[in-house]
């Protein structure tokens, strides 16, 4: 019997002497660095806008479940592949501009014959968290599953779905 639990959260990685850096965390950390440089006008960077901070830990056949998220004029979409999960063992909640899905996955088997007895239970959940932009209207998200790919569509306020102002540069005088 298995029960993983995995965790969403953001914390600074913790490097002592008898453990090696974590090679991803590190060249996440020099690309988010990289990207930081190029949107230093003031803006948030985009690795901040639906920023997951996964943690890997075993999974007994539970992944932390793969995501896109992507935007088009008038709003965002998160789509993660949930296989052999239904609506009711996932929950979605939106509180203080972050977006959390959540999921648990039970297994269970059990075969009688003459001779052999065989009894399987495997258990996971994964747990990840997303924090949203300003532009988006927490009060109009909806999430739906088909064929074990949840969606979740998050529109954009109003004012966000306004085409750009585009302002006049002139030469100084």
């Amino acid at each position: 019997m298995a029960n993983v639990s995995i965790e969403v959260k953001k914390a600074a990685p913790a490097v002592t002497q008898t453990h090696l850096p974590d090679t991803w965390r590190s060249f996440r950390h020099e690309m988010d660095q990289l990207f930081d440089r190029f949107s230093s006008f003031g803006l948030p960077g985009f690795r901040r806008w639906f920023d997951p901070e996964l943690t890997h830990g075993p999974s007994f056949g539970f992944p932390v479940p793969a995501v896109d998220v992507t935007e088009a004029d008038k709003e965002f979409k998160i789509t993660a592949e949930l296989p052999g999960l239904e609506e009711k063992d996932i929950d979605v909640t939106v509180s203080n501009h972050t977006l959390t899905i959540k999921g648990e996955k039970t297994y269970e088997k059990d075969q009688k014959s003459k001779d052999h007895h065989l009894s399987e239970r495997a258990y996971g959940s994964f747990r990840r968290s997303f924090a949203l932009p300003a532009e988006v209207d927490a009060a109009k998200i909806t999430a739906a599953l088909a064929k074990g790919v949840l969606t979740v569509t998050l529109p954009k306020t109003a004012e966000a779905q306004k085409p750009a102002k585009k302002i006049e540069v002139k030469a100084a005088v």
